[in-house]
């Protein structure tokens, strides 16, 4: 799971307070679309890129959005468990600088994703992009609207596939 890094670790507690970052972060964009956009409401910004309020039920690409209600406390369920796992890793690696990077940004979106869902029974999605490519995979070329939070969750997985990478190379 990644190198040591030359510097050393940061400390679980600059670990925590970057997940924190991105969770306020996270709820403050959230709380200005919700103030600003009816649900459902689109505003163009460019060609390709919209802002809109979106709630989905599910998970990424609303996996299990026509569910009866159980998904919610399912998925808080294992945001809860994957955010105690992430901090016994940070314990556990504390020297891994990019590993610790990659899964705090996924603590910090698990949680931003977590708390919608206990104060809605949602997360607030409002980040829409189109591109003609993705026409043949998803209707109109609209990829799924997101949020922040779940771009926090896309970094960390890149992160950790480039620790990962990284790693490897180094045990040759």
């Amino acid at each position: 799971m990644g190198g040591k890094s030359s510097a050393g670790g940061a400390g679980l507690g600059l670990w925590l307070a970057l997940a924190a970052f991105v969770v306020v972060l996270d709820q403050f964009t959230k709380t200005l679309i919700l103030g600003a956009f009816a649900h459902g409401e689109v505003r163009p910004v460019t060609s390709f890129f919209n802002l809109v309020r979106v709630h989905n039920t599910g998970a990424a690409f609303s996996f299990l959005a026509g569910a009866s209600g159980w998904q919610r406390w399912f998925f808080v369920g294992i945001g809860v468990a994957a955010s105690a796992f992430i901090v016994w890793m940070l314990k556990k690696h504390p020297t891994q600088t990019l590993f610790c990077f990659a899964v705090t940004m996924i603590l910090g979106g698990a949680v931003g994703n977590v708390v919608d869902r206990l104060l809605h029974g949602y997360v607030v999605d409002f980040l829409q992009f189109r591109f003609a490519v993705l026409e043949p995979v998803f209707r109109g070329g609209y990829f799924p609207s997101f949020n922040l939070a779940d771009s926090a969750i896309t970094v960390g997985a890149a992160s950790l596939v480039l620790d990962e990478i990284l790693r490897v190379r180094r045990g040759r």
